[in-house]
């Protein structure tokens, strides 16, 4: 892990994204990124315009060639120098300007989730001294803003592409760490409130979003499908199919899923017992929790905790 944590200190250019994105871009159009809801892009030649949708609020970066994309009867142009952000659920024209074999256009997509959003900018608003409350209004309806891409958010997306593709506790540990600053770096870059917006915007008009807000908010209690599903009015089956198409998970994967990721935090930071990190994420049996979480993790709760101080050695 120690090589990953020396990257803090790196420095990167544009040529390190460049290389990473071509790195993980071995055939022509969309390749799969190894994370949820990154995808990275190849072309050798423009591409005319042509429909295309973004279910969730998204980051587009581009490493080399130029795009511009049409949503609401508004252009949006960016290149190496900028960054896209589009908001989730709609439909827009995607054109590929510049592109060719020996200077291939190549991209990344991310899929950000608007509570990832909220929770950086609430440590944001905390360390500002001030009360967090809902995103101040805003006379633009904007489902779409074009920034500067700088150093820092360059830097960040290196690192959290170096993580992804890395094994082990350096995947699972650093690479939402870096996630959460790239979403930092977005908030920093004067569009806080516009990102914030298009979050919220996005939570009010999706159920599923709303259901994984109170699940992470009330993870420590008993969370039944009908439950949830009642408190976005809708039926149990409904409610699955829907959480099932926009998640690709049912509502149980997903709930489990999200305990023990928020588990793993809690042992990492070395407060809680596994007894009381057990209860915090909402089991009743300390058995079951241990034996689901060496199952997701390939170790048991004790042995993972004991990566905090790895972490501390390495890092001192």
């Amino acid at each position: 892990m120690s090589e990953v944590l020396r990257g803090l200190e790196e420095r990167h250019t544009a040529g390190d994204l460049l290389a990473e994105i071509s790195e993980r871009t071995p055939v022509l159009g969309g390749n799969p990124g190894d994370w949820p809801g990154l995808t990275f892009y190849r072309y050798t030649q423009p591409v005319a315009p042509q429909w295309e949708e973004v279910q969730s609020l998204s980051l587009c970066i581009i490493a080399q060639g130029r795009k511009c994309v049409v949503t609401d009867g508004q252009r949006h142009c960016y290149d190496p120098f900028d960054y896209l952000v589009l908001s989730g659920r709609q439909h827009f024209t995607a054109e590929i300007l510049e592109a060719s074999p020996a200077r291939p256009f190549l991209s990344l997509v991310l899929q950000i989730d608007p509570d990832l959003v909220r929770r950086v900018s609430a440590d944001v608003v905390d360390r500002r001294a001030t009360a967090f409350g809902p995103p101040p209004a805003r006379a633009s309806t904007d489902r779409a803003f074009v920034t500067p891409l700088d150093t820092t958010l360059m830097a960040a997306t290196v690192r959290f592409l170096r993580s992804v593709a890395a094994t082990g506790a350096d995947r699972r540990v650093l690479a939402p760490i870096y996630l959460a600053e790239m979403v930092y770096r977005v908030l920093q870059a004067e569009q806080f409130s516009r990102l914030m917006d298009l979050a919220a915007t996005e939570v009010a008009r999706n159920p599923v979003s709303e259901v994984i807000s109170h699940v992470r908010e009330n993870m420590s209690e008993l969370l039944t499908v009908s439950d949830l599903a009642e408190r976005v009015s809708m039926s149990s089956s409904a409610f699955s199919h829907l959480f099932r198409e926009v998640t690709g998970k049912s509502p149980y994967q997903f709930v489990k899923e999200i305990r023990l990721n928020r588990a793993r935090e809690l042992l990492v930071e070395g407060e809680l017992t596994v007894t009381q990190v057990s209860r915090a994420v909402g089991y009743g049996s300390t058995s079951h929790f241990i034996n689901e979480f060496r199952s997701r993790f390939g170790a048991t709760p004790r042995a993972y905790s004991d990566l905090r101080s790895l972490r501390e050695e390495l890092s001192s």
